[in-house]
């Protein structure tokens, strides 16, 4: 991989984009070393969680304009499948059963704003700045938006792909586009402490988790009480469960 490092450490899965001289700037061939990273830390049973964090001063200023330049001249067909490629990453992100936690230090600009925004947990350096400003170069953030009006709400999502403003790391904080804020002097620790807590915690369990909470999108009331019920009967009958339930009672008779 030339875009990207993957490698397994302990139990997490670690994901870095490796252009720093470019601010890891995205392209189809990113893409597509995340599209695969993403594949074999979801189906490897030793990796719990995952994290994606960037080289250098940034976490990802967006796509690779230069790129975009020369496809230019390229037909509909190409720049459907270019785009096809990150909104793939996107999805994968979602849907494999391990938690995705996004680790931002410096700009996460347009699709760099994306990929956060598609992490499960986006943890924010203090400094941090998140932006979706495409529409200054005529652009769209275009497969974003589906992820940023559920993270956000309508009011702020279109106020932040309208304007193409920037947010500070509280301010992302307060509207919502990320979960924590850490400050500088303890960065590197507590976000490692964080990571070490999901990747001990029982993975049956994580799994079922993030399995439920993105397929409660699109159902009312009845119906996500009635999936939740669901798979509340299904979380009691893993070996997880059990050992857990096991292991609190044992402690409560002595």
């Amino acid at each position: 991989m030339t875009r990207i490092r993957a490698e397994v450490i302990g139990a997490v899965g670690a994901i870095r984009l490796a252009r720093p001289e470019k601010k890891n700037a995205l392209d189809r061939l990113t893409a597509d070393e995340l599209q695969a990273a993403f594949d074999r830390f979801g189906a490897d049973p030793a990796v719990r969680v995952v994290t994606l964090t960037g080289e250098g001063d940034d976490f990802c200023a967006g796509a690779d304009l230069q790129a975009l330049e020369e496809m230019l001249a390229e037909g509909l067909k190409a720049h459907l499948l270019d785009a096809q490629a990150l909104g793939k990453v996107f999805i994968t992100m979602r849907t494999i059963q391990k938690p995705v936690v996004g680790i931002i230090r410096g700009r996460a600009l347009a699709g760099g704003a994306g990929l956060a925004t598609a992490c499960d947990i986006v943890l924010a350096h203090a400094e941090a700045t998140f932006g979706y400003p495409e529409v200054r170069v005529g652009f769209v953030p275009a497969m974003v938006m589906t992820m940023l009006r559920r993270a956000v709400g309508e009011k702020r999502a279109f106020d932040l792909v309208a304007t193409g403003r920037r947010v500070g790391a509280d301010e992302a904080l307060a509207m919502g586009l990320v979960s924590r804020v850490i400050p500088a002097a303890t960065f590197d620790a507590d976000v490692e402490s964080l990571v070490g807590e999901l990747a001990t915690s029982p993975s049956t369990a994580a799994a079922i988790t993030k399995r439920l909470f993105y397929g409660l999108d699109g159902l009312d009331f009845r119906e996500g009480i009635a999936l939740g019920a669901k798979t509340n009967v299904e979380a009691r009958s893993t070996d997880d469960f059990r050992e857990g339930v096991k292991r609190f009672t044992s402690r409560e008779r002595s």
